[in-house]
């Protein structure tokens, strides 16, 4: 949990919240992306309800109002909360906040068409990799330094190896209402600073990745002795929402949206093997690699859209 003071000073924005677009609603998931505004900036607010309890007593209270807000973190422009639909009731929804959210932010929720492309080596360097770049000098990357500098988010943090080359944290994904363990969702977040996506990793890495695998089965099942190791997936994302090498942790049995979608999800065994399958002197850059990608995002804008007129 954080800090009284701070709980109070971020919980003051939801009640403040002032809806102008229903931005995305999946009844499936029991979530709804509200786009507002706060005290005249954009915002924007996450709403998903946790797992139901099963017992009628407590049900036959659930159409009540909100009661009470509980403060999970804060980081940067992101906050994350428990909700109360009632006073007697136990915390049933898991509330994000993005406050004040970017253009970025409101792109990446709005729902959108989706094109499968085939980003090459050359279109990786000249055009992917300068986008990168961009996104992590543009301060993206703020929260994940937060945390690995230990400002922000350490009592969330699970397990940590401080070691500046090998060095790695594991922690609840944001997205995780941290008590449905068929819905578990964590991050392992390395420490190094070189290795932005996939796309950087080496035939030198494969040691290092299979000791992270490893770490975080063992730690993840430690922790939730009711999982066993073989409940567990490990995949990376490309395009990853943010630069900086993670890797996420999930329960086999979470519903298994877009993001673990074919064109989205790399498995991360299947990246060593592919890694061990390489000359030693190749790396995942080189290669062609193909993946989904939103009709919102700069990189389908700027590279791919562009392409594909060239073509037609």
């Amino acid at each position: 949990m954080v800090e009284t003071s701070d709980a109070d000073r971020v919980a003051a924005f939801i009640p403040k919240f002032e809806l102008q677009k229903v931005l995305f609603h999946d009844p499936g998931a029991r979530r709804v992306v509200l786009l507002g505004t706060i005290d005249g900036q954009p915002g924007l607010v996450l709403v998903e309800r946790t797992a139901f309890p099963s017992d009628a007593e407590t049900l036959k209270n659930l159409t009540s109002t909100l009661a009470k807000l509980t403060t999970l973190s804060t980081n940067d422009i992101y906050a994350w909360f428990l909700g109360k639909s009632g006073a007697d009731m136990p915390p049933d929804l898991k509330i994000n906040l993005i406050y004040p959210c970017t253009d970025k932010h409101i792109a990446k929720y709005t729902p959108q068409r989706v094109r499968m492309v085939t980003e090459t080596a050359a279109i990786y360097a000249d055009k992917v990799r300068p986008y990168m770049a961009a996104q992590r000098d543009a301060g993206r990357l703020n929260w994940v330094f937060n945390i690995l500098e230990g400002r922000k988010e350490q009592d969330d943090i699970i397990y940590k190896d401080a070691d500046e080359v090998d060095g790695f944290l594991l922690m609840p994904d944001l997205n995780w209402d941290r008590r449905t363990l068929t819905g578990l969702h964590l991050l392992g977040i390395v420490v190094r600073r070189d290795i932005w996506s996939l796309r950087d990793l080496k035939h030198e890495h494969i040691p290092w990745l299979k000791h992270m695998r490893e770490q975080l089965v063992l730690h993840t099942t430690k922790l939730y002795p009711d999982i066993e190791a073989d409940e567990l997936k490990l995949y990376v994302h490309y395009q990853p929402t943010y630069y900086h090498f993670h890797i996420h942790v999930v329960h086999c049995q979470l519903e298994a949206g877009a993001t673990q979608a074919v064109g989205k999800a790399f498995g991360l065994e299947n990246l060593v093997s592919q890694l061990e399958m390489l000359p030693k002197n190749k790396t995942l850059a080189e290669l062609d690699l193909t993946y989904a990608i939103g009709e919102n995002h700069d990189l389908w804008k700027q590279v791919f859209a562009p392409f594909k007129e060239r073509r037609s």
